[in-house]
Parts: C-alpha cells; sequence; structure tokens
C-alpha cells in the first residue's frame, strides 16, 4: 500500500519564496494539502528600483522578471487551496510579527515555518569580507530564521503541533571558500534547529534542518560557470539537484510520516559532502 504525504489541514508559512527552493517548498506543501502563505521581500505589484537596495541578486530578480511570489498563490489557489502573498523583510521583527498575525487571522493557524530566505551574493575571501556585509547575513540569515521562530512558536506550542525547518547548506557543514559570512550563517542555523528541536519537544514541536548541496537555481545559474562545474564534479552524483529534491525533503519532514524525526541536519546534496575522487 503507498503511503502519501498528506498535508491537510495545515497551514504553512514559507519564507523568501518568490523563486528557487523557496518557490518550490510553496507549491510542494500546497500539493501535500496545505494552505500556503509566501512570504517575501520581492513582490510583483511592489517591486521599484528601490527593492534593488537589498543586494544584487534583487536587482536581477527584478530586472529578469525571476519574482514569482504573487505568481506562485495563484499557482496554490489553482489547487483549491487557500494562500496569499506577503511583503516581509524578515529581520524586521514587526513586519515578520505583523505577517504571522495575518496567517493566524485569515488561515486559522501556522502550523509549518520554513525559514528558507538568506542572502549568498557575498563572494569574498576573508580578509576581503566586507563588514557591513557580514552584518547584514547574519541579520537575514540567522536572526531572520530566529525572528520568525519565535513569532510562531507561541501558536504552535497552544495547538501542541509544529513543524520548522531551517534551509542550512554544506557550507555551513564543510566551510565555504569565499564564504566565511554564509558558512558562518548557516552553521548557527544547526546550533538553533537543535535547541528549538528539544525545547519544542514537549510541545509536539518538531525541528529539523534541511542540508542542501549545489541545487540549480537562478542563482546557480548566475554564478560562475567554471566555479559550478567544478562543485558539481565534487559532488557524488555528478550533478547539482533539483529545487523539487529539496521541497521533497521538506514535505516529507513537515507530515506525520516523519513525526519521530527532530533535532537532524538532513543532507540533500548529491554526496557533496563525500570523500569523491
Amino acid at each position: 500500500m503507498a503511503i502519501e504525504i498528506d498535508l491537510s489541514g495545515r497551514v504553512a508559512l514559507v519564507t523568501g519564496g518568490s523563486r528557487g527552493l523557496g518557490r518550490a517548498d510553496a507549491l510542494t506543501l500546497a500539493r501535500a494539502g496545505a494552505d500556503v502563505v509566501v512570504a517575501d521581500l520581492l513582490v510583483e505589484s511592489e517591486l521599484s528600483e528601490d527593492t534593488d537596495r537589498y543586494g544584487t541578486l534583487a536587482t536581477v530578480a527584478r530586472q529578469q522578471g525571476l519574482v514569482h511570489t504573487e505568481e506562485t498563490v495563484e499557482e496554490i489557489r489553482g489547487m483549491g487551496r487557500r494562500a496569499f502573498a506577503v511583503r516581509c523583510d524578515i529581520t524586521e521583527r514587526g513586519e515578520v510579527d505583523a505577517a504571522v498575525a495575518r496567517t493566524v487571522e485569515e488561515l486559522g493557524s501556522v502550523d509549518i515555518l520554513v525559514n528558507n530566505a538568506g542572502t549568498l551574493d557575498h563572494a569574498a575571501q576573508f580578509h576581503r569580507q566586507s563588514p557591513d556585509l557580514w552584518d547584514r547575513d547574519l541579520r537575514v540569515n540567522l536572526t531572520g530564521a530566529f525572528n520568525c521562530a519565535q513569532a510562531v512558536w507561541p501558536h504552535m506550542r497552544e495547538r501542541g503541533w509544529g513543524r520548522v525547518i531551517n534551509m542550512a547548506s554544506v557550507a555551513g557543514t564543510l566551510g565555504g571558500f569565499g564564504q566565511a559570512s554564509y558558512s558562518t550563517t548557516k552553521a548557527g542555523l544547526l546550533g538553533l534547529t537543535r535547541t528549538l528541536a528539544m525545547e519544542g519537544a514537549r510541545h509536539g514541536i518538531t525541528c529539523n534542518a534541511i542540508v542542501p548541496g549545489v541545487i540549480g537555481t537562478e542563482a546557480f545559474n548566475m554564478a560562475n560557470a567554471e566555479m559550478n562545474e567544478r562543485i558539481v564534479n565534487r559532488t557524488a552524483l555528478k550533478r547539482p539537484g533539483e529545487p523539487q529534491e529539496i521541497a521533497n525533503a521538506i514535505a516529507f519532514l513537515c507530515s506525520d510520516l516523519a513525526a519521530y524525526i527532530t533535532g537532524i541536519e538532513l543532507n540533500v546534496s548529491g554526496g557533496v559532502e563525500l570523500f569523491v575522487f
């Protein structure tokens, strides 16, 4: 007998949901039955040159039409699920609290949090790392996840059920050349994951981290082709992963099939952490 992932009746909040991994996560959770709130800094109807202040990737996304927040919501509604888009800067606690409050008010609860929003455009060897971008990366990748988790925590505790998924990276487990700030923040997420797993367990809340390797997102395609090839060649499966492969793992961890799994680092990496030659 086939066992299906069923998230019917659950409400998910996915940050960084306009494209790439976040968009795949939102659509996959909806296919599994969840209602979904898609949160992102970039929303089609609110784009302007002012949003370019969020960094290179934001600028490129705006200019090349790579923002799909509202489009993702329409796809989810087309599945018969409830959904809405919310523009949210996860470094601003007031915006996070407002997004969570709206989720509870309009959809009745917040059962699943996918902390996907993050920065990865600060690439420089350590002696050239920008202090300003170091601070930004800490605020977005680490404090942003803290803000979102703390905002949903009381609602999950009250209901006695919750799933928190933190998007880490092999850069956080292996280190990343030229990625001091990114690697540090992703390693920090692993510590946060374990702590939330311990504290949440008595309230029916699990918390797990996904540890992706190189994934074929828009950001990957914008990167240096030679560097991409080098990374793929040190991956056991000799290919980049697909966003859907990350989303599949997340859907499983959010389901009752994974009710006894908490505090783990799940490598979805094609074996990039293995000794390959």
